[in-house]
């Protein structure tokens, strides 16, 4: 069931690139699952989309969007601020949590644009982490204006003695962070370099973003030995793609 939900605060990071967070108490959720939101289409149509929560359990729900020119849902979200409303559905779905990882030593957060909603949402939670050693996250842009909170998820990962590498394909990127996609530092070792660890069977990768970069990394992990995880054979990678 949709509800009418209104807007609180919007913070735009680029051209059609935002942050918005809803007025009110949030449904129980955990890390990592997505919301439907929505708004009146034509006709009385509901035209939804699936959106990770990047808000920690408790505070209010917050939500990463990027606008698709030319799409149905997005150019009318990316328009939308304080006060205005849109429609959310209160039943968290999904599987991309960090209870469904295995024990490993290292994890790896890896994102590109608004993929990073996810690991935000953990971050800020933190309780989940400390199961693992070391913690890396992994940030793809075209443009560093295009890093989403990266502030905060500088200071989020230093409070928690993780590492945060931004990567940056079309100008210089920000201080300690990687020239290029994340694919080609995997391939030329300057993102384990950066990280100062490895991307192997101890380790364990989560992937959420654009579709092409999670099936070329994919591809580069299965060269590396390492399989996607099932929870009847477990594996060192699982990933959520943010279209088709």
């Amino acid at each position: 069931m949709f509800r009418e939900a209104v807007i609180s605060r919007r913070t735009q990071w680029a051209q059609g690139l935002v942050s918005l967070v809803l007025e009110g108490e949030s449904p129980a959720f955990v890390p990592g699952q997505f919301f439907q939101l929505g708004v009146q289409g034509p006709e009385g149509t509901l035209v939804r989309r699936s959106y990770s929560a990047a808000s920690a359990p408790g505070a209010p729900l917050e939500f990463l969007v990027s606008e698709v020119p030319g799409g149905a849902l997005t150019p009318r979200l990316c328009t939308l601020g304080p006060g205005d409303s849109l429609l959310v559905e209160d039943t968290p779905l999904g599987f991309f949590t960090l209870a469904e990882v295995p024990a490993c030593d290292v994890l790896w957060l890896v994102a590109t644009g608004t993929g990073l909603g996810p690991f935000l949402s953990m971050l800020r939670a933190g309780s989940g982490l400390d199961r693992f050693s070391q913690v890396v996250v992994v940030h793809g842009a075209p443009s560093r204006d295009r890093l989403a909170h990266a502030e905060e998820v500088r200071a989020l990962t230093a409070a928690r003695g993780a590492r945060y590498v931004p990567c940056v394909s079309r100008e210089e990127p920000p201080a300690g962070g990687l020239a290029g996609r994340i694919t080609d530092a995997l391939t030329s070792g300057t993102l384990e370099g950066a990280a100062s660890l490895r991307v192997d069977e101890r380790a364990h990768v989560l992937l959420c973003g654009n579709p092409s970069m999670i099936d070329d990394m994919v591809q580069l992990l299965r060269k590396r030995g390492l399989e996607k995880h099932r929870r009847r054979a477990p594996g060192h990678f699982n990933f959520e793609k943010y279209w088709s």
